[in-house]
């Protein structure tokens, strides 16, 4: 077993709430069994900019760059998916004028599992926990030094990027920062360098190598599995308005259901046809992407169980139990 796989299915089982961690501790691995795929890679990854030696970062936790280079492209989306949704790059001004960057992905707090999941994939970032709040939330927070030296070169090196406009804006901004080593606030330029160009064309976002497990990942940040009050099934998804990229998730799942644009904000996917509900099964069941899991999973088996025992959609291809 290489030590990816045992990351993954010790890291699945615990983003089950509530039971994931008791199952995971009566879990014994023989780490010296845990080998790292041994092949070859051509290149390392990518610098950016200048790291202060000021900087006193605590890197003991952290994998070797071989091992962050085995790290599977479909998590890398998977991730970059979740960030599109929940996630915000901040750079702000500091009382001297001075710039900070961080990444923050947000879930409810009954869904820490999660980021305790991407945390442990990493080994980077800082989990914080706001339980006093009226809406509890966790968060998942990179700062500068994880971001310059780990997720931006990985997202570099596999040629994955955010496929929002506002989150694309914002990686721009904090490479730009990066890879000139800009100090001062007031020197960040109007308009930075565009690291990648976001398709223009809906069939552009189908090609993306990565699309699929983006989608995985952008429905655990904005998707839901759901059945209706007249019993028709549901999956949705919902976000600012990103026309060309919602399209474009109606090529994939092969549907011409119309988008919802509600005050020309919001837009909306939504299919429940007993086809289009097929194709979401094969999607998120069948061709070998990036599961989901924690509270996203739970709902997603649960969708399916009530889809089997469903008078309309009982007759459909599930997975095994």
């Amino acid at each position: 077993m290489s030590l990816w796989g045992a990351t993954v299915i010790t890291n699945l089982i615990s983003a089950i709430p509530w039971i994931g961690q008791d199952i995971v501790e009566s879990v014994t691995i023989n780490t010296e069994l845990l080998t790292i795929n041994n092949f070859i890679l051509a290149t390392g990854l990518p610098i950016i900019g200048i790291i202060s030696s000021r900087v006193h970062i605590n890197r003991k936790n952290r994998l070797s760059e071989k091992e962050y280079l085995n790290i599977p492209k479909s998590f890398l989306a998977f991730l970059v998916g979740i960030i599109d949704g929940d996630g915000y790059i901040q750079v702000s001004k500091t009382e001297k004028g001075f710039i900070a960057v961080k990444l923050t992905i947000s879930f409810h707090i009954e869904d820490i599992s999660v980021l305790n999941y991407i945390q442990s994939v990493l080994k980077i970032g800082k989990l914080k926990t706001y339980a006093h709040l009226k809406s509890p939330v966790c968060r998942l927070v990179f700062n500068k030094t994880d971001l310059q030296e780990v997720l931006f070169p990985l997202l570099l090196h596999h040629k994955i990027f955010f496929l929002t406009e506002t989150r694309r804006d914002q990686f721009n901004r904090a490479m730009c920062i990066m890879k000139n080593s800009i100090k001062l606030f007031s020197d960040i330029p109007q308009s930075p360098e565009i690291i990648f160009k976001l398709p223009s064309t809906p069939e552009g976002y189908v090609n993306l190598h990565f699309f699929k497990n983006w989608i995985v990942g952008f429905t655990m940040s904005e998707g839901s599995f759901f059945i209706k009050n007249n019993n028709d099934a549901c999956y949705q998804l919902r976000q600012r308005l990103h026309i060309v990229l919602f399209d474009a998730i109606k090529l994939v799942f092969d549907t011409n259901r119309k988008l919802d644009i509600n005050k020309d904000q919001y837009i909306q996917f939504s299919v429940s046809s007993k086809k289009d509900i097929q194709t979401v099964i094969d999607f998120f069941s069948f061709i070998g992407l990036h599961p989901l899991i924690g509270l996203k999973g739970i709902q997603y088996a649960t969708w399916i169980n009530n889809l089997r025992n469903s008078s309309r959609y009982g007759n459909l291809r599930f997975p095994e139990c």
